[in-house]
């Protein structure tokens, strides 16, 4: 007999939730409850869509669901999580966790106390290429990271730190696993109150040092990574989940072909540079049918609340590094 399907409700259903609640109405271990947005007009248009039902308050989304995403401005996440922790509600919190470390306490206390999973929306640790990541990239010694964006109003209730760039802080302390010994960050405001602009050099103890920039002052989107490490370099694209690889194996075996004749001096085109075999997939689809097992399953999720209060952590020094500079 199949196991009974998890009732998963959004709680915001603006650019991003919409497609949260598009999701859960997909996923085979997954019903779509309904949905809590304060814009009538928004409401009723993904009701009609959907074919959900729109519930009048949060209190009331939570008593008919097991699981939530909270999917509101980062200012509000407190404000909406608190609620459904306490009906007993395991919630998928977008990033970032909160706006503030004492908010975000609150929510995991919260969620400890009622015995309910907190998974964060860093949704590029369920992109295929980080999947490649995890596997090849053993022993970063120095990263690279830019993360652009156009101006858009959404999100800037918060700093492009906290908007984009902890994306990449949750890809690289995931990556480097070790404490933080350093951090210099410099940003700028353009449009609005908060930084549009900004780049955090980290240097951990184990000696990896990190070079991060996001903006969302761009022409153009770009989520790129690069990664150094003692056997090869890798290049990876987020976005278009695609990349390449460089050995250090292969450089020596192309030098001592060119020691012994076998490459003119001065070829580098025959250096192998392999493209990496990433299997592309939506990551919001996975991120999301990986809470709906670790609810169905009463298992760990992969990107929990410690994590992402670590990255949220990491975010905010480097905030209010820009801002004191300011």
């Amino acid at each position: 007999m199949p196991a009974p399907k998890i009732r998963c409700g959004v709680a915001g259903v603006g650019s991003l939730g919409q497609h949260h609640a598009r999701i859960y109405g997909s996923l085979p271990g997954a019903e779509l409850a309904g949905i809590y947005e304060t814009s009538d007009a928004r409401a009723r248009e993904i009701c009609e869509k959907l074919g959900c039902r729109r519930f009048a308050t949060i209190e009331e989304l939570g008593a008919a669901c097991e699981a939530v995403s909270v999917v509101v401005p980062t200012d509000r996440h407190a404000e909406v999580a608190l609620p459904l922790l306490a009906q007993g509600c395991h919630l998928l919190i977008e990033k970032p966790l909160c706006a503030s470390l004492e908010e975000a306490e609150q929510v995991l206390a919260a969620a400890q106390a009622k015995g309910c999973l907190v998974q964060v929306g860093h949704v590029e640790h369920f992109n295929p290429v980080m999947a490649f990541l995890e596997k090849e990239a053993s022993r970063p010694q120095y990263i690279t990271a830019e993360r652009l964006g156009t101006y858009q109003m959404r999100g800037t209730e918060v700093g492009v730190v906290l908007d984009l760039m902890i994306h990449d802080i949750g890809i690289v302390l995931a990556l480097v696993k070790s404490p933080i010994a350093r951090i210099d960050s410099v940003g700028i405001s353009v449009l609005s109150k908060t930084e549009d602009i900004a780049n955090a050099r980290i240097e951990f103890e184990n000696g990896c040092v990190a070079n991060l920039s996001a903006s969302r002052m761009s022409l153009k989107k770009a989520r790129e990574i690069r990664i150094f490490q003692d056997n090869a370099y890798l290049s990876l694209d987020f976005m278009n989940q695609s990349g390449h690889l460089v050995r250090k194996s292969d450089i020596i075996a192309f030098g001592l072909k060119m020691k012994i004749g076998l490459v003119k001096a001065g070829d580098t085109s025959s250096i192998p540079v392999h493209d990496i075999p990433i299997e592309k997939g939506e990551p919001l689809a996975l991120e999301i049918a990986h809470f709906v097992e670790s609810v169905t399953l009463a298992k760990q999720p992969k990107v929990g609340g410690a994590l992402g209060k670590s990255a949220l952590e990491v975010a905010i020094r480097i905030t209010e590094q820009i801002r004191s500079k300011r």
